[in-house]
């Protein structure tokens, strides 16, 4: 195998600190794989003392396995691990941990669950409530936050304090620890055990990190002290693709290390042996608007390659008929489905596209469980209020939107398992506002039944005061009602096809049903066209990618307020459009949701190159 000069360069650096940069596409797992066959073979490195950390359990084997084919029978002896099954294989040797003291998902989340039950807080959705807050709790502990002076996000303050002390109590009495804790848990047996530490820095004397860009805080103060004194620490990272602050990252981390490190080698591996020309040229000129960042230059082993085609559509419904067209007009070229992507900044922006995938039978596979709109809390409102107009006129239907928004009606009032508002109203006989309400109820149940389901649902939000209280909620919450109504707009346009309700609710059953099918497929096989948020992408290339709904306020983010979020969207954006070998499409529409939209301020970024 032939290197490029920065790839050698990296490969036989053998000790010291260094920092390796490494563009998309740049080989950056060949340099890791070779640089540790160097320290073995060359350098005389015992391979036990050789650790290799990655993110992901996936990209721990594929290392592992790469670098098996490279030395053989030796790589059994050199540790390939996550940053977690790294730190939980100390805390194993320090307090007799085993498999069953892991707390999984599911067991945080009806701890989560519970308590919240037992504080009786009123929420909506409890499960989406309870991933929330233990995503806040997750934060705190990688960032080392003190839980005093933290503003929590879903709830109070007072509220998040209880529900993270009381889930900490319950996860001791389970003698349970979870993926944030054995980071944690780590640094303070470091921090408290200087033996300890000592013999862990004999066992791993050279440390080579993987996506480098992605480390926390807690990982990053482990990792430092691990390393110590003679710092043969081998970092490899993109700070361009930095783009999970949502869960810790700290890209700062990484534009840092050569304060930590001031006596570091620096390569740049500048070489993208991935894309075209055109494509490496206008990611360059999108992330050079980044003003945080290490200034490189990366240049394309390709040829020059098609233009940036970009496609302006009126709608999500043209978009739709433009983009199937295309697909098929490469699939007739010899492109495969599997070697295209459709990219999207959201799962939530996925749905119409998945709907007229399944329309016309187009193979397609997800990198992501897209959660179905239809059964969102909201989603489940709104069908509901149509359930009651078709006829249902079941307790259960009514309890749940009798209140939504709030009529002051009580359960006691519906005392039947068939609900007929007339015995409701005689329930309240002498209350002149609360007869009103549910005559008002009334009238809108039987305009409900006269419209299309579009229309009944434009009725439901604005002359029901639906949308009110959604508002009302969202402050109650701390989320923005704007990510709450763009939601009823998904559901209202997804509505707009069909002139009935029953015609609706049919397209909604084959629409759960084919989703369920394609995550059972995830597990099975792998076919078809690949659809993925731009998260979840990172890492994949395609021949041909495709970029959904280039918008303001999509890409980037509504949420997007601050220059720091700006510039980590524009990071999402650059690993999006990289992920391109031959043929990049950007999509973006005039119209979303019967408003103006405007064209993504990344699409002019591309062209140009920022001017210092």
């Amino acid at each position: 195998m032939s290197f490029n000069h920065s790839q050698m360069e990296a490969i036989h650096h053998e000790k010291g600190p260094a920092m390796i940069l490494a563009g998309p596409g740049s080989g950056k797992t060949t340099v890791i794989t070779n640089r540790t066959k160097y320290l073995i073979e060359t350098c005389h490195v015992d391979p036990a003392r050789i650790l290799v950390i990655t993110f992901t359990k996936a990209a721990a084997q594929e290392m592992q396995e790469r670098f098996s084919k490279l030395v053989g029978t030796e790589a059994n002896r050199v540790t390939f691990g996550t940053f977690h099954s790294v730190f939980f294989r100390i805390l194993k040797y320090a307090y007799h941990y085993n498999a069953s003291n892991i707390a999984r998902d599911e067991e945080r989340i009806l701890f989560m669950k519970e308590i919240t039950e037992q504080m009786g807080l009123e929420t909506e959705d409890i499960n989406e409530f309870c991933l929330s807050i233990l995503s806040e709790i997750s934060i705190i502990k990688n960032d080392q936050i003190d839980l005093n002076h933290y503003y929590a996000k879903n709830c109070s303050e007072e509220i998040f304090r209880v529900l993270y002390e009381k889930y900490e109590a319950r996860m001791m009495r389970e003698n349970k620890i979870d993926f944030d804790d054995m980071l944690l848990m780590t640094y303070e047996l470091f921090s408290a055990r200087k033996d300890i530490l000592e013999l862990w820095r004999k066992q791993y004397q050279y440390i080579l990190i993987d996506e480098f860009q992605d480390i926390n805080k807690v990982q990053y103060e482990v990792v430092r002290m691990l390393a110590a004194p003679d710092n043969n620490l081998f970092i490899v990272g993109d700070d361009d693709q930095s783009i999970y602050r949502f869960r810790g990252a700290k890209p700062e981390i990484m534009l840092g290390f050569e304060k930590d490190y001031p006596n570091l080698k620096k390569i740049l591996l500048n070489v993208n042996y991935r894309s075209t020309q055109t494509i490496v040229k206008a990611a360059s000129n999108l992330i050079s608007h980044n003003r945080i960042r290490f200034p490189k230059t990366i240049e394309s082993a390709q040829e020059s390659g098609q233009m940036l085609a970009v496609h302006l559509c009126q709608d999500v419904y043209e978009e739709g008929d433009l983009l199937l067209d295309l697909m098929e007009q490469y699939r007739k070229q010899g492109i495969s489905y599997e070697n295209m992507a459709i990219l999207f900044r959201t799962e939530k922006t996925a749905r119409p596209m998945v709907e007229r995938l399944m329309e016309y039978n187009m193979p397609f596979q997800m990198r992501d469980n897209i959660p179905n709109l239809f059964e969102h809390w909201i989603a489940k409102d709104i069908i509901t209020y149509l359930e009651i107009a078709k006829g249902n006129n079941s307790r259960a239907l009514f309890l749940r939107i009798m209140n939504r928004p709030n009529r002051y009606i009580h359960r006691e009032a519906l005392d039947c398992l068939d609900v007929d508002l007339k015995r409701v109203k005689q329930y309240y006989a002498g209350k002149d506002w609360m007869e009103e309400r549910i005559e008002r109820l009334e009238y809108d149940i039987r305009m409900l039944g006269l419209m299309a389901p579009y229309a009944a649902i434009h009725y439901i939000r604005n002359g029901m005061q639906y949308d009110q209280y959604i508002k009302e909620y969202a402050q109650y919450r701390r989320v923005k009602p704007e990510d709450l109504y763009e939601l009823l707009d998904s559901l209202q346009e997804s509505a707009k096809p069909y002139r009935t309700v029953e015609e609706w609710f049919l397209h909604i059953q084959k629409y759960t049903e084919e989703l369920k099918m394609q995550a059972e497929n995830q597990r099975k096989k792998r076919e078809g066209i690949m659809l993925s948020t731009m998260h979840s992408a990172k890492g994949l290339e395609y021949d041909v990618v495709i970029i959904l709904d280039v918008n303001e306020g999509v890409t980037p983010h509504n949420r997007a307020v601050l220059d720091v979020d700006l510039e980590e969207e524009r990071r999402l954006f650059y690993v999006a459009v990289t992920r391109a070998k031959k043929y990049l499409h950007l999509f973006h529409l005039k119209e979303r949701y019967h408003k103006t939209v405007m064209p993504s301020r990344f699409l002019d970024e591309l062209m140009s190159v920022r001017e210092c």
